[in-house]
């Protein structure tokens, strides 16, 4: 039986869950005809599946705010959630065949039920586990562009820089991680500002001289390398704040590429380039 999800438990029920286990989201009404006659379809595709996916129906009259979040206009709306991401959607009361064929193109194969085992190994810290994982959805798939991403998310926090590089390479442009492989790429870049940098050492300098824009520019990206990302933010406005245009603003982009790695909806993006915009 389908469970349901309303705005407060959403990021729960839904998003985190997605990283376990594909969740397929019914957005639907108590007054929509042909929501009421998608439903007994979706669910005998649910039955069909046999626990490959899991079945989440949000009335999009009690969650107004995940509704709009999604860009629900017209009902009903599916959209099959992998990772935490929208994978798959269709909108319309599509019969039982199409929908099988929706759900074959768009659940994850066995390198991708690895990749997922490996990033939910990676999020609970169970660092080799994780990698065990990724190598077998790389076994599977030589080319899976979202084991190579976790990969290179890995690499990166292990000060890897080389291994980011191989990984973000290995992703074909035409995927959706190839641009979250980029941004990655521009953080590790990073790196070579921090030949040597002690991070005790760092922190000191700038507490015993706060208009050190180099101290904080390095303590930054040793901070971003480490995926540290609110310390990073904070350390490169420092360094902002001390020489706007130290290194020609190396500062600057430095934050820009954080930005775009947290994403536009992270809070910690909004907050700091409110910040950022004021001293530059």
């Amino acid at each position: 039986m389908p469970t349901e999800a309303v705005d407060a438990d959403f990021d729960t029920r839904v998003l985190a869950r997605s990283h376990t286990v594909p969740v397929l989201v019914d957005f639907w009404a108590a007054w929509c005809g042909p929501c009421r006659a998608l439903a007994p379809t979706l669910e005998t595709a649910a039955n069909e599946a046999g626990g490959r996916f899991e079945l989440v129906k949000v009335d999009t009259e009690a969650a107004p705010q995940t509704a709009a979040r999604y860009r629900i206009r017209s009902i009903p709306a599916v959209k099959l959630f992998v990772g935490g991401e929208v994978v798959g959607e269709f909108v319309g009361a599509l019969p039982l065949g199409e929908i099988r064929r929706f759900l074959d193109a768009h659940l994850p194969g066995p390198a991708d039920e690895a990749c997922g085992r490996g990033r939910a190994a990676w999020a609970r810290g169970d660092e080799p586990t994780a990698r065990r994982e990724l190598a077998d959805a790389l076994r599977l798939d030589p080319q899976h562009a979202g084991a190579h991403l976790a990969l290179a998310e890995i690499a990166m926090h292990a000060g890897d820089v080389e291994a980011v590089t191989r990984h973000t390479g290995a992703i074909h442009f035409s995927r959706p991680e190839a641009e979250r492989g980029e941004r990655l790429q521009r953080i590790a870049a990073l790196h070579e500002f921090t030949q040597g940098a002690d991070l005790a050492a760092l922190q000191a300098r700038v507490a015993a001289e706060p208009g050190d824009a180099e101290a904080w520019f390095t303590l930054g990206c040793v901070h971003a390398l480490a995926q540290r990302w609110e310390p990073a933010l904070e350390a490169l406005l420092e360094s902002v704040k001390a020489k706007r245009k130290h290194r020609d603003g190396a500062a600057q982009r430095a934050m820009v590429a954080i930005f775009g790695w947290l994403g536009h909806d992270d809070p910690r993006t909004d907050a700091y380039q409110r910040q950022l915009q004021i001293w530059s």
